[in-house]
């Protein structure tokens, strides 16, 4: 009986644009709105359902996944994929979200074992907290009901690399540089150190300035959480949060 059937059944803060103030002020008046609604926010086609799992619960089930991945006796490939795609088409109800690297060799859903519908994932280089990324994390929480953000970090990220080697690079890759720039400064030219001091950081970034998010924390209704990736041996470790 997996986590799903027991609960059925029972940083440092980036430099800021005006722009980026302007929405902070906006959610903080959505989130209390949000609040004033007790989360109960409707569609056209009614209230969003949303994952009975308690914080805890959801993480553990995450945890729970990557072994079973790392194990080789993954579960979510068995799944029916017509009759999740029937559930999932007007509706979707993940217990979890995920803030991962753009990288390729992170694949989300796979490293923790879950199918279509139940993780809720948004993909930027360096894993990085941004405006956009965290207004789609709120939504997820605050719509879909998501009981655990997990920032993930990984060996060997190309973008903290790049961040600490501070070379000249093309295109706008270098705009990667400033939002890793705490971490790097914290580590140094340690990369493991330095992804995973990242990851705090994201993390702790995403619980105190998402007025959405921070509230629900404060209701014990979500947690967010750093993890290390281990490309090599597909091993996911939780970190200490960021002081």
């Amino acid at each position: 009986m997996n986590v799903h059937q027991k609960a059925g059944e029972a940083a440092s803060i980036h430099p800021v644009s005006r722009r980026a103030v302007l929405r902070t002020a906006l959610g903080a008046t959505a989130a209390g709105a949000l609040f004033t609604q007790g989360f109960n926010f409707i569609s056209p086609q009614g209230v969003f359902a949303q994952s009975a799992l308690t914080p805890a619960q959801a993480l553990q089930e995450l945890q729970e996944g990557n072994r079973r991945f790392t194990q080789g006796r993954m579960t979510h490939h068995t799944e029916d994929l017509a009759v999740l795609r029937q559930h999932t088409e007007e509706k979707q109800e993940p217990f979890a979200a995920v803030l991962s690297c753009a990288d390729s060799r992170v694949p989300v859903e796979l490293i923790f074992d879950q199918s279509i519908g139940h993780v809720f994932v948004t993909r930027l280089a360096g894993n990085v907290a941004t405006t956009e990324i965290i207004a789609s994390l709120e939504y997820g929480a605050a719509v879909l009901g998501t009981k655990v953000i997990v920032v993930l970090g990984h060996s060997n990220c190309g973008a903290v690399k790049a961040a600490i080697a501070g070379k000249e690079v093309p295109g706008q890759i270098s705009a990667l540089y400033l939002p890793l720039r705490p971490a790097v400064e914290a580590a140094g030219s340690d990369l493991v150190a330095a992804i995973k001091a990242n990851a705090r950081i994201q993390a702790k970034l995403l619980s105190e300035s998402s007025p959405v998010i921070s509230g629900l924390i404060k209701a014990g209704k979500m947690t967010v959480a750093a993890a290390y990736y281990n490309v090599a041996d597909g091993t996911v470790t939780m970190l200490p949060k960021e002081s």
